[in-house]
């Protein structure tokens, strides 16, 4: 299955939190049938509710991992309704997702090299009956990891091929006419950097860009010590993507900005810099 061979590692996607042990018990019911399997807790503080922000973290952190790691991502404001789960596969490794727009932004990037829908019918055969309403995670994602990372389990053996994904609520960047591009803030990190879809090859092909985002124009600088105090800039991250940054201080509560924000990259000379308090 595009050359997926479990190594034992599953990697862990939530929007659980720590307070609750929801992720404690997902571990112990992958523990309970594969004593032997690896954790690493990617993060389980992504915003609540919001497939897309966990899906970009996904589709920029998979290439760091081996092949045969088994990625589970749950974010799933649809628990319970009829939506579907899926396994996609990707460099030989797999993503166990609701199939809610998550995957998007791996699909987007051209990474995904195969998806299986979950024929929820099959479950049964691996002991999965008892299925809570709101607790998928538990009851659904948690039993078909450890099968699928233990090996016991193939994707192929979970559902049908199919070829398309749920693509929404992914936004596209948009050229504008004056050569720039305008994109959206996707992710926000707990410095409140405000993490936006426009891919740095973008940015970088323009004459001395610009960053617009919320009336202001704000210079492009290459990391965030190039700032004073208290100042905004916009950089290129460590994921290759523009974000707005405040040296010392959080953009996002500073701007008052979230997710779905507007921000442009623009050709133009030296921006002022522009500070709030």
């Amino acid at each position: 299955m595009a050359g997926f061979r479990a190594n034992g590692l599953i990697t862990l996607t939530t929007d659980f939190g720590w307070r609750e042990p929801f992720v404690g018990i997902m571990k112990g019911v992958m523990l309970s049938r594969a004593p032997d399997l690896r954790f690493v807790d990617m993060a389980h503080e992504v915003s609540a509710f919001q497939p897309i922000e966990a899906g970009f973290w996904m589709s920029r952190a998979v290439r760091y991992f081996s092949p045969g790691t088994l990625h589970v991502a749950v974010i799933d404001p649809g628990v319970g309704t009829p939506r579907d789960l899926v396994i996609a596969l990707s460099a030989q490794q797999a993503i166990l997702a609701p199939d809610n727009g998550l995957l998007a932004p791996l699909a987007a990037r051209g990474h995904v090299d195969q998806v299986i829908r979950v024929n929820m019918t099959r479950l049964v055969q691996y002991g999965v009956s008892d299925i809570s309403a709101t607790f998928h995670g538990r009851d659904v994602f948690a039993p078909l990891a450890a099968e699928l990372a233990a090996g016991r389990c193939d994707p192929a053996d979970l559902g049908d091929e199919v070829t398309t994904l749920n693509m929404s609520g992914w936004p596209q960047t948009i050229p504008r006419a004056d050569g720039g591009v305008e994109g959206v803030i996707v992710a926000i990190d707990r410095f409140g950097n405000l993490i936006s879809n426009i891919e740095s090859g973008a940015v970088m092909a323009l004459d001395h860009p610009t960053v617009y985002v919320a009336g202001l124009s704000l210079p492009l600088k290459r990391t965030y010590g190039e700032g004073q105090a208290g100042e905004y800039l916009g950089l290129i991250n460590s994921f290759d993507v523009l974000e707005v940054a405040r040296a010392r201080g959080s953009a996002a509560q500073g701007l008052s900005l979230g997710l779905g924000t507007h921000i442009s990259a623009v050709p133009g000379g030296s921006a002022a810099q522009f500070r709030r308090s």
